[in-house]
């Protein structure tokens, strides 16, 4: 049966417009400043002094300047599901999915080094890493238990476990980057190279079976 297509939302009215934009040049002047001056130097006053809010206006939409490094997280995904939407990648082998999805990431990075710098050091220090959902994992996972079930990888394939390391490794990768970050391209080189490692290995031989 032909799915139906979602009812279209209705029009925002001008009042939820306006809480938009006022939102939005928040979180604007909040990553400007972030990456300009440092997560732990820029100041509630700073950022709605940016924005040109009073300073209650800044708490109608955050809690607190740690919930900025919320919203930019789910932008990010926000951001890596459309990637993935415009490459058209969801009947293409599992390996070539995973590739899309590492250079989309490492594309998203490139745009803006600093920005992601900056929010990455804010992110890892608040231990986002650690207290967010393992969106990157799940979704490593879904593509490996897929390329499982079409016989493209070894039957018996723990998909969450290597749907855990290609998390690690992605996130890894990202800091060395972050430290030394390189030409345009450079990321997602590095990424793809550490996923075939991931999935071919470095021995010549196949390791022994465990006893």
């Amino acid at each position: 049966m032909r799915a139906e297509a979602a009812p279209e939302a209705a029009p925002l009215g001008r009042r939820e417009r306006n809480k938009l934009r006022v939102r939005e040049r928040l979180y604007t002047a909040a990553l400007t400043l972030f990456t300009e001056q440092g997560y732990d130097e820029t100041s509630i006053d700073e950022i709605a002094e940016r924005a040109d809010v009073a300073r209650g206006t800044f708490f109608n939409y955050f809690q607190r300047k740690e919930d900025l490094l919320g919203t930019w997280g789910e932008m990010r995904r926000d951001r890596l599901r459309d990637a993935l939407a415009a490459d058209a990648l969801g009947s293409g082998a599992a390996r070539t999915r995973l590739q899309g999805c590492l250079r989309a990431l490492g594309k998203m990075n490139d745009e803006d080094q600093r920005e992601t710098r900056a929010m990455l050091m804010a992110w890892v220090r608040a231990g986002r890493p650690l207290l967010e959902e393992p969106y990157l994992a799940e979704l490593f996972s879904e593509l490996v238990a897929d390329g499982v079930a079409r016989g493209e990888f070894r039957a018996g394939t723990d998909a969450d476990r290597v749907g855990n390391a290609l998390r690690d490794l992605y996130l890894g990768t990202l800091y060395r980057w972050c430290m030394q970050p390189g030409r345009k391209g450079a990321l997602s080189k590095e990424l793809l190279a550490t996923l075939d490692l991931l999935l071919y290995g470095a021995l010549a031989q196949p390791a022994p079976a465990r006893a």
